[in-house]
């Protein structure tokens, strides 16, 4: 996908500042890139996604460090290239991303925003056409489209059920509405 620069430098900006919707246009514009690089690199489509969300997770926690005389693209591909080498050092270790406090309070400051094109296609589903549609999303997307809209968690309560820290769960959400988005157009 073609952007211009001035477009990337405004939602860059607006993500400093917190704002989701350009946390949401970066994340669709740049998803591709980073899970196709780690997927030549793991030759597989699950530790891809994974390195991919956990990249977002971290841009997204320190996106205020991001210097703009670098290629965001490259900053995010060496983030990912840096947790895909954590990864295999730790390989037999559990894996969990440290978060300060302070970092922790930040994120429970954000404020949903309203809602996004992929939650108006969502919430106008029939409720079984929706269920069989969740059905095909892989089990760590329909357990945060469940805990989020079925047992109407926030963020903050989804991260603790699933023991993970809040920014990865909104990269999770964010991504499984993504894709619940286009099983529900595709049938």
């Amino acid at each position: 996908m073609e952007i211009s620069d001035n477009k990337l430098q405004v939602n860059i900006a607006k993500a400093k500042n917190g704002n989701q919707a350009a946390f949401r246009f970066l994340l669709d514009t740049f998803w591709s890139d980073v899970y196709l690089f780690q997927l030549k690199r793991t030759k597989s489509e699950n530790d891809a996604e994974d390195i991919a969300m956990q990249t977002f997770s971290k841009a997204f926690d320190k996106i205020e460090t991001y210097n703009d005389s670098y290629v965001f693209k490259t900053w995010l591909i060496t983030i990912s290239k840096n947790i895909h080498i954590d990864l295999l050092r730790k390989k037999n270790i559990s894996i969990a991303t440290d978060t300060s406090k302070e970092q922790e309070e930040k994120a429970y400051l954000v404020v949903d925003e309203n809602p996004t094109p992929e939650d108006k296609i969502i919430t106008e589903q029939n409720l079984a056409k929706l269920l069989r549609d969740i059905k095909q999303l892989k089990p760590k997307y329909q357990e945060v489209i469940q805990l989020r809209y079925f047992q109407e968690l926030s963020y903050k309560e989804i991260a603790t059920q699933i023991n993970e820290p809040m920014s990865n769960v909104k990269v999770k959400l964010l991504r499984a509405k993504k894709l619940l988005a286009a099983i529900i157009k595709k049938s």
